[in-house]
């Protein structure tokens, strides 16, 4: 990790968050930005479109140079950050098309909410947090380290390169969107409590042959992802999915029509 040169990088995270294109405005409504359909098939699964990797604007900047290393570490993190990945699990995993995708966690404008009260912590997150939380669980970092969101042990993470990486492509996102503004298509992952069904009325057969209907062509029957070029989708269970923390890993209950999540996640719902 890349801790002394977590000063200056911190420093350029708050310059990009705190710039004159990211002021607060707690009574509009943003600008919907250039997301990926919700409805859109697996052939645009890999669509990005906004690239740091390619983004003209961008130099050679240390700043630059961190939200392309944040964007790398987003979309490829066991590779690129194996010290806080304890799966085979990328962010992008779960916030689809690097968090540019409607309906599936997209990231726009995510920066300029933070600090947020976060009911699990019973304390506010900053949104280094937040991606912390993230590492710890739906990246089962906790397999690797003993790390805890309220044990003074995070700070090792809190200031780590990577983490700081993560922060600056997730703030670049939200450039030219204000801090605060509402965010329409955030939130709309969200399942009434009353579309929920408690564990003892699933029908574990049904959802095996939806399963095998909608989800084994890029999954695999085992559910450990299917090798298509140089990509591969994600596993949904087991030692290189989730651990039993996050949020995913949670969703023990299912929607009245299809599975929870087919139905938000993945490119071929309606």
């Amino acid at each position: 990790m890349g801790a002394p040169r977590t000063f200056n990088a911190s420093l350029i995270v708050l310059a990009l968050l705190f710039s004159t294109a990211f002021q607060r405005d707690t009574g509009s409504t943003a600008n919907s930005p250039p997301l990926v359909k919700g409805t859109e098939t697996m052939t645009s699964a890999w669509d990005v479109p906004l690239n740091p990797l390619t983004d003209s604007s961008l130099g050679t900047s240390q700043l630059d140079e961190l939200i392309r290393r944040g964007f790398r570490i987003f979309t490829n993190t066991k590779a690129e950050a194996p010290g806080l990945c304890g799966n085979a699990l990328s962010c992008s995993n779960c916030h689809l098309n690097a968090g540019q995708r409607e309906k599936a966690l997209p990231l726009f404008g995510v920066a300029g909410v933070f600090p947020e009260y976060n009911k699990r912590a019973a304390r506010s997150f900053t949104l280094e947090d937040r991606i912390i939380g993230c590492l710890l669980r739906s990246q089962n970092g906790s397999a690797i380290a003993d790390v805890h969101e309220n044990d003074s042990l995070s700070l090792t993470w809190l200031r780590s390169e990577e983490v700081l990486a993560l922060s600056a492509y997730i703030t670049w996102l939200s450039r030219g969107i204000p801090a605060g503004a509402r965010l329409p298509w955030r939130g709309q992952n969200t399942i009434s409590r009353e579309a929920l069904l408690p564990v003892t009325r699933l029908d574990l057969k049904k959802g095996e042959a939806m399963f095998k209907e909608h989800c084994t062509n890029c999954h695999g029957e085992d559910g450990q992802g299917v090798q298509i070029g140089d990509k591969k989708a994600g596993p949904l269970w087991g030692p290189e999915s989730w651990n039993d923390g996050a949020g995913a890993g949670k969703a023990v209950g299912r929607t009245r029509e299809r599975p929870r999540y087919r139905n938000r996640w993945s490119p071929t719902s309606p």
